[in-house]
Formats: C-alpha cells, sequence, structure tokens
C-alpha cells in the first residue's frame, strides 16, 4: 500500500503543478506584458462604432505611429504602420503559444511570454520560438477613421 500512495501523491503533485505552470502562462500572456502606451484595451468612439465604410472603429489614423503600430487587446489585433499611410493588421495573439503580444518597438510586435518578434510590414517571424507568422486580419483606412472589418 505504501508504494500505491506514494506513487499518487507523486502523480497528483506533478499534475497540480504542471496546471498551476500553464495557469500562470496563460494569465500573463492574456494581460499584454508590461501595459505600455503602445496597446488599447476598448476601441475609438465613433457613435455606433459602424460608420457605413466599414465596421468596428480602432483608432484615428494619426494614432498609429509610424514604424511602429498599437495592439488593440479586446479585438485581439494588432494594427501596425511600416511607411506613413501604409496600415497594416495582424492577429494579436502568438503563434508559439497563444499569449496576447505585448508590445511593438523597433519594427517588430513583440510576445512577452517567451520572446517571439514579429515584423510590423508582413506579420513574418522576426525571432523565435515562433515558427507561424502572426495572422493578417482585415482592416479598411476610410477618411483618417481605421476600422475592423
Amino acid at each position: 500500500m505504501t508504494m500505491d500512495a506514494t506513487r499518487r501523491t507523486v502523480l497528483a503533485a506533478g499534475a497540480a503543478g504542471a496546471a498551476a505552470l500553464l495557469a500562470g502562462c496563460g494569465e500573463y500572456g492574456d494581460d499584454g506584458g508590461d501595459g505600455g502606451s503602445d496597446e488599447q484595451s476598448s476601441p475609438k468612439a465613433s457613435g455606433t462604432g459602424d460608420s457605413g465604410a466599414g465596421g468596428e472603429e480602432l483608432a484615428k489614423a494619426d494614432e498609429i505611429p509610424v514604424g511602429g503600430g498599437t495592439i488593440f487587446k479586446d479585438q485581439k489585433v494588432v494594427v501596425t504602420q511600416p511607411e506613413k499611410g501604409d496600415f497594416k493588421a495582424f492577429s494579436a495573439i502568438c503563434t508559439h503559444r497563444a499569449c496576447t503580444v505585448g508590445s511593438v518597438e523597433d519594427g517588430t510586435i513583440n510576445c512577452p511570454c517567451h520572446g517571439s518578434k514579429f515584423k510590423i510590414a508582413d506579420g513574418a517571424v522576426a525571432h523565435g520560438p515562433a515558427t507561424e507568422p502572426l495572422p493578417a486580419e482585415q482592416i479598411k483606412v476610410s477618411g483618417n477613421s481605421i476600422l475592423l472589418a
């Protein structure tokens, strides 16, 4: 009986430890990392959010920095502006372990969980451990508004 009890105790402790580790990783990724100024937790107001020219307004075009981007945590999307007037959008969910990306700096979209970096121009992997690019999202620029399509 002693061996069975010991084996059960070890297995139970291992399972509890693995669950705690996974829960901690998910919580860290969900908060977006450092909560820097390149993150928006809610959309910009524009009436109902539907201007008839597309979907929900994410931001004004002049609010997305040239050579950088902004993360919209609630919509799970990151909008970048690699060059003036050229706007791109990607999923804000890292393709490595599904953490929410945390910052956009120095031409890359950065995941705080394991250090993956993605290029702001096309979402391609700039630094692993991720091996897959960020999927593109559909946006529309209407006047000075960036709309989630």
